[in-house]
């Protein structure tokens, strides 16, 4: 019997996105094969055109008619291969409960990703650490020279873009504050069930496992805030990255009913700060407006305006819309108090 193909993708250590799908594939025990390097340039040497947006990882999937393709965006990959690969779903059973999966993974991806950004070219000894580290991950035989330039430029890049996700000496306290009662959450969580939903892990769960080896794994200051507000969150990331050995039951999710109120927490941080995020993106891409402000977490936040934002709020409420009658009732029902009922049109 031949043995299926392994997926083809190119991604960075460095890269919170590369980190969740291959941890994700790893769990769900689909083959892959990792090329670390810059998509542009592999896709070139594979023939094969590259996306609209280069994001990492890209995946070289076939199209409908079987040819090739770069694709990008983890959220929609993920399901993709739940309708292609059987056994180990990463997906919630419980519609009500796939929709709190999918508000939290977009949560990780948009919001828990500002931290990893923030913290990585804010802090002094971040941004050294981060310039000296990711010129090697790209190429560690540079020749000194190269190395130098290439550290110079990836550096003056990056902290030039810190504006792109909101950092600045004015939010820099409200990213400091968000972070560490997400940690808390995450610590006290942690201390009812392994994972988000459960006793499996789900899409979500990868994505904040994504972020978290970042923060936990490679820069210096969100590394020492972990160690010292949830060491259960630290350990979670390390166990998180292979979970071939689990073997899933159907009964290891969590339902509506037997939702802990440490969950609710964790939900409440995404109606704190994402919620008015996504709000405020929104009214300014109705606008026409290249900028938004709004006031999150008690301070000024002024960021640009980014359209792909406000596909996530439409693609939140779709996944709402979708439900039934009665799971929007249950999903109602867990969102109650938390913040997050803002984003939901009704």
């Amino acid at each position: 019997m031949s043995q299926p193909q392994p997926i083809k993708l190119i991604g960075a250590v460095p890269s919170p996105y590369t980190r969740k799908m291959i941890a994700l594939m790893r769990y769900r025990r689909i083959p892959y094969a990792i090329i670390w390097g810059e998509p542009a340039a592999v896709l070139a040497d594979m023939g094969i055109p590259k996306p609209k947006v280069g994001l990492l990882p890209t995946f070289v999937l076939p199209d409908d008619s079987g040819q090739l393709q770069a694709v990008c965006d983890s959220t929609p990959i993920i399901r993709r291969l739940e309708t292609e690969y059987s056994g180990r779903s990463v997906i919630p059973a419980d519609p009500a409960m796939a929709f709190i999966d999918y508000l939290l993974e977009d949560f990780a991806d948009e919001w828990i990703t500002k931290y990893m950004f923030h913290y990585r070219w804010h802090p002094p000894e971040d941004i050294d650490n981060a310039g000296t580290l990711l010129p090697l991950y790209h190429h560690v035989d540079l020749s000194p020279e190269q190395f130098t330039q290439f550290k110079s430029y990836v550096t003056e890049r990056q902290v030039g873009r810190l504006h792109v996700v909101g950092s600045n000496t004015v939010t820099a306290p409200v990213i400091d504050a968000s972070y560490i009662r997400l940690l808390s959450a995450m610590e006290a969580h942690l201390t009812e069930q392994p994972f988000l939903l459960g006793r499996r892990p789900s899409a979500a769960d990868f994505a904040f496992y994504g972020q978290l080896t970042q923060l936990v794994g490679f820069d210096p200051t969100p590394r020492r805030i972990a160690h010292a507000t949830s060491p259960r969150a630290v350990a979670y990331t390390g166990l998180m990255e292979d979970q071939t050995g689990l073997e899933p039951e159907a009964s290891d999710w969590i339902n509506c009913d037997d939702m802990p109120e440490t969950l609710k927490d964790i939900l409440k941080e995404v109606g704190r700060v994402y919620a008015p995020a996504l709000l405020a993106n929104a009214s300014a891409l109705e606008a026409g407006e290249d900028q938004w402000e709004a006031e999150i977490d008690g301070s000024r936040w002024t960021q640009q305006t980014f359209s792909y934002q406000g596909k996530c709020l439409q693609w939140i409420n779709a996944e709402y819309q979708a439900l039934s009658q009665t799971d929007r009732t249950r999903v109602d029902r867990m969102l109650e108090g938390t913040g997050c009922e803002s984003i939901i049109i009704q």
